[in-house]
């Protein structure tokens, strides 16, 4: 199954930066987040609703998410590499470009932009609330520009860089894992109440599955910022000395890199469920930032995945070409 996985992973990359997500079919990540509703509603009347209980439930919910989230493509897509070789490439490559998110990420922060630029900063705000955590109702023109340029930073990771490393590696019943684990991550890894404890395991194996891929993400940034003709020499000072200043070890690595390419400040305090967090600053104000960061970030992003697609479409394509020289 793996032999052709470099072929899935171009065409999925090829397909997603060409059509993005097609509106009409019901993305995957949906389906697996249905799936952790599911399993949520019906673990927690299992385990008693006590921290010892809770933390039993969040692990059973995060086995069952990765077991059915890798064994349905993996069995799907062997019993077509069986009997229809052609049929299961084509599929893998479908899902791979399904599973990338470069395209719907510059969409979903192009309609901030939109907002800001030709809309009002209420509009704006909504806009930004659907692809941040975060309280959004009483950001500013700057606050909604600085979340939407992070976001699109954290998700050059755990969007692109992050399923492209897995899906090298593993195919894509491994990338769909990958996504299974950071959907659950997204729903289930907050500090409050209600996910304290539920939420643990799935928040702590998120941490563990990015660690690698978030620091190639932030290596490949300050690179592709120097094909952008941003500033690379300040990109790779911020990534060493502000790649760490988040409560993640992992979110501040793609932040970091693009806060010094793009010369401006990122992070700082933000709200939550109505509470205010302490966060550190990430990168320096070398100039404030502005509306037009948006569309610059995209730029670094598409950048990166390029770079990664490379990367990656190499490191998947080697074993067999390893494999060929011996033969010859």
């Amino acid at each position: 199954m793996l032999t052709f996985s470099f072929l899935a992973l171009l065409f999925g990359y090829l397909l997603d930066m060409g059509f993005g997500d097609p509106a009409w079919l019901v993305h995957p990540v949906v389906l697996i987040g249905k799936l952790i509703s599911f399993l949520e509603k019906r673990i927690r009347r299992i385990f008693p609703d006590n921290a010892a209980g809770q933390l039993a439930g969040g692990f059973l919910e995060v086995a069952l998410v990765c077991l059915i989230t890798f064994a349905v493509p993996f069995f799907i897509l062997k019993i077509l590499f069986r009997h229809m070789p052609i049929a299961a490439v084509m599929l893998e490559s479908f899902w791979c470009g399904q599973l990338l998110a470069a395209r719907s990420l510059e969409t979903e922060s192009m309609k901030v932009f939109d907002r800001l630029v030709n809309g009002t900063l209420d509009e704006a705000r909504k806009a930004v609330s659907m692809i941040v955590g975060r309280d959004t109702e009483n950001l500013s023109e700057i606050g909604v520009t600085k979340a939407a340029v992070e976001t699109i930073a954290e998700n050059t990771s755990d969007g692109i860089i992050a399923p492209m490393f897995y899906m090298a590696i593993g195919g894509v019943p491994l990338m769909f894992l990958y996504k299974g684990i950071n959907t659950m991550d997204s729903m289930l890894g907050y500090k409050n109440e209600k996910y304290l404890y539920f939420g643990r395991a799935a928040a702590k194996l998120d941490d563990l599955a990015n660690f690698i891929p978030s620091r190639i993400a932030g290596y490949l940034m300050v690179a592709a910022s120097f094909f952008v003709k941003m500033d690379t020499k300040n990109a790779a000072k911020i990534y060493k000395r502000d790649r760490r200043n988040h409560a993640s070890p992992n979110s501040a690595q793609t932040e970091a890199a693009m806060a010094g390419a793009l010369d401006i400040q990122l992070a700082g305090d933000a709200w939550y469920f109505g509470k205010r967090h302490k966060k550190p600053t990430i990168g320096d104000p070398i100039r404030p930032v502005e509306i037009e960061d948006i569309p610059r970030a995209n730029k670094l992003m598409f950048m990166t995945s390029g770079l990664g697609a490379a990367l990656f479409v190499f490191l998947s394509f080697l074993p067999s070409l390893l494999r060929w020289v011996r033969v010859i």
